[in-house]
Order: C-alpha cells, then structure tokens, then sequence
C-alpha cells in the first residue's frame, strides 16, 4: 500500500469538470424556465393618480381609454376600427411625435396592447403610458 502511494503520489487539485458541468445545466435550466416564469407575472393593474406631469402639448398625441371602452383621440371619440385613419391624420408627415396611451385602471390590456401596435405600425418614434387623473 505505501507502494501505491509513493507512485501515484498526492491528488494536489480540484476537479472543477463536474461543477462546471452543473453550472450550465442550471443556467439552461434558468434560461428555459424565464419565459414561463415572466409570463405568469403579468397581471397589470394601472392605478389612477391624483397628480399627472404636465408635459408639452406640441408634439403629443393623447389617447385616452375609459372604462367604458371609448377611445379618445385628442378628446375626440374614435372608434377602434377607424384609429388607424386618425392616427395617420394626426401624425400627417411627422412621425417624431410621441402618442402618450391613459387607460383607465378597470380597461383590459389587449386594448391598450392594440393602441400601442396600431401606432407602431404607423411608425411613432415614441410611445407612452400613463394614467387617467382622478377628477
């Protein structure tokens, strides 16, 4: 036995070939797990503020979504299948204008989603979010 030893002498290093092995197994694991985890989480409740930022009217498009479901270009009701038209009209040759969305707290988020990619397609430099003040 002290034989055996003397020739093979003492395992001085650490094998770090299984820790990493189970390190890029948990970053896979992590990476296939995100999206799902990300996907449950949102559950979008926008509040109403009592405060809003006034912001320069010049280059801003409002449209507001009530609780109703009215769709407000500008303090003009539109319809959902015509906001294409008024947006196109709105924004005329200038699309470095910014369309500011304030939906209501109780308004489901595929109509805001719909807002947003309807004015994407448009091509909108900026888009933003906010909330309906409280009256």
């Amino acid at each position: 036995m002290r034989k055996h030893l003397k020739t093979r002498g003492v395992m001085g290093e650490i094998n770090m070939v299984p820790f990493i092995d189970i390190t890029l197994i948990l970053l896979i694991i992590f990476m296939v797990m995100t999206p799902f985890i990300v996907q449950s989480q949102l559950n979008v409740d926008l509040p109403s503020a009592t405060s809003v930022n006034k912001i320069s009217e010049d280059n801003v498009i409002r449209i507001e979504i009530t609780k109703e479901g009215k769709i407000l270009v500008m303090d003009r009701n539109v319809a959902m299948k015509d906001l294409t038209e008024e947006l196109t009209l709105r924004l005329g040759r200038s699309h470095e204008k910014t369309i500011l969305v304030q939906a209501d707290k109780a308004v489901p988020i595929e109509k805001v989603v719909t807002v947003f990619d309807t004015a994407k397609k448009l091509g909108v430099a900026k888009l933003g979010i906010g909330v309906l003040e409280k009256r």
